[in-house]
């Protein structure tokens, strides 16, 4: 673990959640900078830019900021969180509390990678208001349903984990090989990543500079 990473090794609080869902997709996205989208990354952008068009609501015990902007030396992450809501504290006079609230477009997964990122909004928010963040929630669009996260010792153990694990990688410049499994099939980086068939150590940045050189040759040949 690093006691502290500067500004200038912040990556993307979002990040972790890819690099649990996938350590590929992550490097593909964070370290070769490709970025593909279908019908389920589109609907969970828009879900994110209607969330984040919202402005300050006050009501009463509860106010609610909408794209707070966010950082974590400790993660060495920045980002923004959909929604955090703040509420009154009963116990201390004008004390208020944070509650981050993250949307997804799908349902619940199976993984952690969900309640690592919404931890790591926690975090973020803890060091910058100096309080602590004991719990928040994630709203998912196709059951409707908000789901409380508490963010108990062994969350936070592995969101700290992640983000150390996260940090090797990129230092590393190095893609992960391709495996397949079930979920490939509806990733939005199935064409590029090609699991089934790229070679386990070319990164695919690489692979489709090839595929474009080859392609300006026989137009040249042509």
């Amino acid at each position: 673990m690093k006691a502290e990473y500067s500004e200038n090794e912040y990556f993307q609080l979002s990040a972790l959640q890819h690099f649990l869902f996938c350590k590929r997709q992550c490097a593909l996205i964070h370290l070769e900078q490709i970025w593909v989208e279908n019908r389920f990354t589109a609907e969970g952008r828009d879900m994110h830019e209607r969330v984040d068009r919202g402005d300050q609501v006050d009501r009463g015990k509860v106010r609610i900021e909408y794209g707070l902007n966010l950082k974590s030396r400790a993660l060495g992450l920045t980002g923004k969180a959909d929604v955090v809501e703040f509420h009154l504290d009963p116990t201390v006079k004008n004390r208020w509390i944070p509650f981050p609230v993250e949307y997804k477009r799908g349902k619940p997964k199976k993984d952690d990678s969900d309640k690592v990122q919404l931890c790591a909004q926690a975090v973020c928010l803890e060091e910058m208001l100096d309080i602590q963040v004991e719990q928040g929630a994630l709203f998912y669009g196709k059951i409707r349903r908000r789901l409380d996260v508490k963010f108990d010792l062994s969350l936070r153990n592995i969101t700290q984990k992640t983000s150390d694990a996260f940090h090797e990688m990129m230092n590393s410049g190095v893609t992960p090989p391709p495996r397949y499994e079930k979920k490939c099939d509806t990733c939005s980086f199935f064409s590029v990543c090609m699991p089934r068939t790229i070679g386990k150590k070319r990164k695919v940045g690489t692979w489709l500079k090839q595929i474009v050189q080859m392609d300006g040759c026989q137009e040249e040949q042509g």
